[in-house]
């Protein structure tokens, strides 16, 4: 059994789309981050960033004590090894899903996330953020509309945790102010992991575990202002 601490963000998404794909059973321990339940002493001794998601593996491959791990990234790769599914299992393969999970990770991930701060979230628009953000993304969309232009269906060629990472940083592109027409190759690959059964059933979550899925002024508060006294309480 795996515990997955979640909540409805893409970062949630990734992990909930392989537990569905991969067929493992988990249960789901919602944490509200705009009520601060990251900063729970509980959550925070299996995730000490403070952020979901987080996963507690009760049952790791050679037996011993549950495994915390943090970080989705780091969580997709560790569920991938312990299922041998969702990663090519071949040197080359490997290193061409990692490169592209780490793409993510690094770029698409935390430039969407500021494009989503400053276009939909700080308290008075500052024009020079929004189009740094907003035009970032648009390049990041394109490297990977270039990348699956050669008629590849997936990343890495066969379906692995390099899409379920970047899906989910795809799927609010309005938000985003992006229009996947100007993106073909990558808006066919996005349609394709959409109609994924094992994707309808991750997000499907959302209507049980976050009914009411707005930032409000005491969510923002929560979210935004935390700087290192957070982390010394």
């Amino acid at each position: 059994m795996i515990d997955l601490h979640y909540w409805t963000t893409p970062n949630g998404h990734k992990i909930t789309m392989f537990l569905e794909e991969a067929g493992l059973p988990y249960r789901v321990l919602p944490v509200n981050i705009g009520r601060g339940e990251q900063f729970q002493p509980d959550f925070l001794r299996i995730a000490p960033n403070n952020r979901i998601p987080a996963i507690v593996d009760h049952a790791p491959t050679g037996g011993g004590e549950p495994i915390p791990v943090f970080e989705s990234g780091a969580i997709l790769l560790y569920l991938a090894d312990k299922t041998g599914q969702f990663i090519p299992q071949d040197l080359r393969g490997r290193t061409e899903a990692l490169q592209w999970l780490f793409w993510q990770m690094g770029g698409l991930g935390p430039m969407a996330g500021q494009n989503h701060h400053f276009t939909q979230y700080a308290p008075e628009p500052i024009a020079y953020a929004i189009d740094r953000y907003v035009k970032e993304t648009a390049r990041l969309y394109g490297v990977l509309d270039k990348h699956l232009a050669d008629g590849r269906d997936y990343i890495a060629d066969r379906y692995s945790i390099a899409d379920m990472a970047c899906y989910p940083w795809i799927v609010p592109h309005e938000r985003q102010r992006q229009d996947l027409k100007d993106f073909p190759h990558l808006a066919q690959w996005f349609e394709r992991i959409r109609a994924r059964p094992a994707t309808v059933r991750a997000y499907d979550l959302v209507k049980s575990i976050n009914t009411a899925p707005t930032v409000d002024e005491e969510a923002k508060k929560v979210l935004f202002g935390q700087d290192a006294s957070t982390v010394r309480r």
